[in-house]
Parts: C-alpha cells; structure tokens; sequence
C-alpha cells in the first residue's frame, strides 16, 4: 500500500489508526444539424449504465450529468466545506476580488455561495454541461466552454480562478495551468481542489486483498487508461511552479470513507462520504471501467455490490487524500514589492479532539 504523504495535515489522532456523436440526429440541413446539436448539448447522451453524459467539449468526462450525479456533487459541496472549517477557499486574496472564475463548476454550487461571499464580485462559472440553476445571485452567471480548449477570456483580467474536483476531466494540466497564469492579473490567485482515488491506510487495516483497495487499484489503471491520471494532485505543485506562479502552497486533508474516526465532525464528513460512494459507485466507475479495464456491466455491477460491503466495514480505517494547492501570479516589474513576499499561510481547520 502506497506510503501516505508527508505533508498531509493531522486532523485528528484517530485518522493514523472524445467528442460525442448523435447517431440520432437527423442529417440535413445546417439549420436542422445545429438545431440538433443544441439539444444533444442541452439533454446530453446516454451512455453507459443508462446515464446521461455531457456532450460538449473535445474529450470525453468520465462522470455523468444526470440528477443522481448533480445530488452527489452538492452533497460534496457540504462535505469538502466541512472538511475546511466552512471555507470556500484557502488562498490568501487580501481584498474582495473584482472577477472570480470557477472551471468546472459543475452545479454551480460553489460559485453561488461565493457569489453571495463577495457580492461585489463577478462570479463566472463554467463547464461542459449545462446543469446550472436559473435563479442565481445577480453577480453570478454562467458559460459552457471546454476549458481544455484555447482560451477566448480577456488576459489579465481574474482575481481568483477555482477548479475543484477535476477528475476524468483534465488530459494536460500543464497547458491548463498556462492559460490561469495569462488570464490571471498580476498577483492574482489560482486554487485547485480535489479528493485522488489513492486510498490511504495508516493502522493497516485495510487488507490488500479487499475491494476497497481493488476498487483504488482500478481507478489508477482505468483512469490512466482514459488520459487523466487519478494522482494528478500530487503533481500540482510543481506545474504551478513550473508555470511561473510563486506562493505555490500544497495542503492535503484526511477524508474519511466512512464514520470511523471518533471525532464527531470526521465522523460526520466520513458519514457523507460512505452515503457518496454507496450511492453512487456505478457513476463513478461504470464508464471508467468500460473503457479502460475492459468490464461488461454486470461485472462492474457485481464488483460494487462485494465493494459496499467493505464501505459499510467500520474496522477498516481507509481514507482519501484531499489535496488543496494555491498559487500566487507575479506582480512583475514595477508591481507591489511587499506583495512579492510570502503570505501568512491558511490555518489548517482546528486539530479534531479524538476522545
């Protein structure tokens, strides 16, 4: 089992124990094809297990987008707030940011509350599917873009860019990072969240053998397999750096995967994490699985049904490494000077008491 990393913050002493096609679509002319890829975009297209995926964007997103997965994704909105002390971000930004920018804001939770957070900021949330509330503060709104595409936003013109979970959907970081750096003002922030399906156990009580640790073996090949390596957080740091951005500060979270820890908060965190992945395993890995191991569907369905027995197993003390790493765009010459210096680094949420 890998080794946990050394930089992962101590919460509590009990934690150690492709592009789409509508084969439907009538061919004819240009007004019909756009009339009928308006509405692909709009409803998506089943894919596997009967789930309704994005079609929109070059590459394909190994999540769905039905309602079952936009319930999953608010309930992990609550979930990484409390896992942060209720914040939305961690990064350092000293005054209200003019324009915030959320990449894959799924939902369009996030953007919402922060939107509410700075109402004096413009809120722009973006992402390949349209699943996003009408009714939204009136500095927030939203646009469907693929973001892995060049970029047709003003540079330097960003206070604060966001991505949180990025999972199945990013193919090069790197050149991703390039455009935050150009769209970003100077001493702007970027900040990017997300949970790695590198499953972690510090008293070994996770057997080798279990589904639980099969299930985070599969997720690295098929993920790998499918062009977005399920470890790529641990490489964020060093392409922020790579890409010019200074302050780069990496903070990495224990999330329980189940109400095992005697703390009541990581209890409670960990509680909603054994409902996420009872609930919702087939929309995680059904496509995964197809594509980059091969599975038929009844495979994958028996698989989960011997995984949620170690999900429900208290004794296995399993948690998912929850990486948060922001980083700061130079002022440049004839900038801020004292903004040039490093920042008070964020607390870290207030150390759980295990008794």
């Amino acid at each position: 089992m890998a080794e946990p990393s050394a930089n992962i913050i101590q919460v509590d002493e009990e934690i150690p124990a492709s592009d789409f096609e509508d084969e439907g679509a009538e061919v004819g002319s240009i007004n019909t094809s756009l009339t009928s890829v308006s509405e692909t975009i709009i409803k998506g297209v089943i894919g596997e297990g009967q789930r309704t995926y994005a079609a929109y964007g070059k590459e394909e997103y190994g999540f769905p987008m039905d309602d079952k997965e936009l319930d999953r994704i608010d309930l992990c909105h609550i979930k990484y707030s409390a896992l942060l002390d209720k914040r939305l971000f961690l990064a350092p930004v000293s005054e209200e940011p003019q324009r915030i920018l959320d990449l894959g804001c799924g939902t369009g939770i996030w953007c919402i509350d922060v939107a509410e957070e700075y109402p004096n900021s413009e809120v722009v949330g973006v992402d390949i599917a349209p699943t996003q509330p009408e009714w939204v503060p009136p500095n927030c709104r939203f646009e469907l873009d693929d973001i892995e595409q060049e970029w047709t936003w003003k540079d330097s013109s960003t206070d604060l860019i966001f991505c949180r979970d990025p999972i199945c959907s990013i193919r090069n970081f790197p050149r991703l990072m390039d455009q935050i750096y150009k769209n970003l003002k100077p001493g702007g922030w970027a900040e990017f969240h997300c949970v790695t399906g590198v499953l972690q156990c510090d008293d070994g009580s996770v057997p080798k053998d279990s589904h639980l640790q099969a299930m985070s073996d599969n997720l690295g090949i098929s993920c790998a397999k499918f062009g977005t390596p399920v470890d790529d957080p641990m490489r964020w740091k060093g392409w922020f750096q790579d890409a010019g951005f200074q302050n780069v500060t990496e903070n990495v979270f224990k999330l329980p995967c189940g109400p095992w820890p005697r703390d009541k908060r990581l209890k409670l965190i960990g509680a909603w994490e054994q409902h996420n992945l009872l609930h919702n395993l087939e929309g995680m890995t059904m496509r995964l699985f197809q594509k980059g191991l091969g599975w038929t569907e009844d495979e994958i369905l028996v698989f989960s049904a011997l995984l949620r027995k170690d999900i429900k197993n208290l004794n296995l003390h399993a948690y998912w490494p929850f990486y948060v790493v922001y980083a700061q765009k130079p002022y440049g010459p004839g900038g801020d000077p004292a903004a040039e210096s490093a920042p008070e680094p964020a607390a870290a949420p207030p150390a759980a008491d295990a008794n």
